[in-house]
């Protein structure tokens, strides 16, 4: 799945485009619409938590480094002479460990960050107008990209991320 980003001057346009995406098939689940604090967004479907915070690039990051981590600790106490007679077990469970304390962690700064990804939006969002985010799937990109032009040439696309979760 890739996401690509759309900025939309209002409330009316922004209707539209969902509209529009609907009629292609794309599932309202896959896409996001960011807008001011006291903006109503109404019938739009907004964005989650998910979508507004950095929550799942750091639990990926956090698995990553915390899974590094429990591997190197749990290497060096298979070497080290301690008197426990530690297995390939062993060091797996403290590399799963880490990778579960890590992705923790991780996670929980991770929900109190606003998403690096959109905070370039930020200050569009702030001066009222919506971004919307739709996940499709990589071979669909160039065709929601050109839909989204040929109607709606007001609506500025912004870019595509490399990878997002289904």
């Amino acid at each position: 799945m890739r996401r690509i980003y759309f900025l939309a001057p209002n409330v009316e346009l922004t209707r539209k485009i969902v509209d529009d995406l609907l009629l292609a098939r794309v599932e309202e689940r896959h896409i996001h619409v960011v807008g001011k604090q006291d903006l109503p967004l109404d019938d739009l479907p907004e964005a989650s938590f998910l979508e507004k915070t950095d929550f799942v690039p750091a639990l990926e990051q956090g698995i990553a480094l915390g899974g590094g981590a429990g591997l190197l600790a749990g290497l060096v106490a298979l070497v080290l002479p301690t008197g426990l007679i530690l297995g390939g077990g062993a060091v797996f469970a403290i590399t799963l460990a880490g990778a579960g304390l890590g992705g923790l962690m991780s996670s929980m700064i991770g929900i109190s960050v606003g998403n690096r990804r959109i905070e370039q939006f930020q200050k569009a969002v702030e001066s009222g107008e919506l971004l919307v985010m739709v996940d499709v799937p990589r071979d669909r990109v160039d065709e929601i990209e050109e839909i989204i032009k040929k109607h709606h040439p007001e609506a500025e696309c912004e870019g595509v991320d490399p990878h997002t979760f289904p």
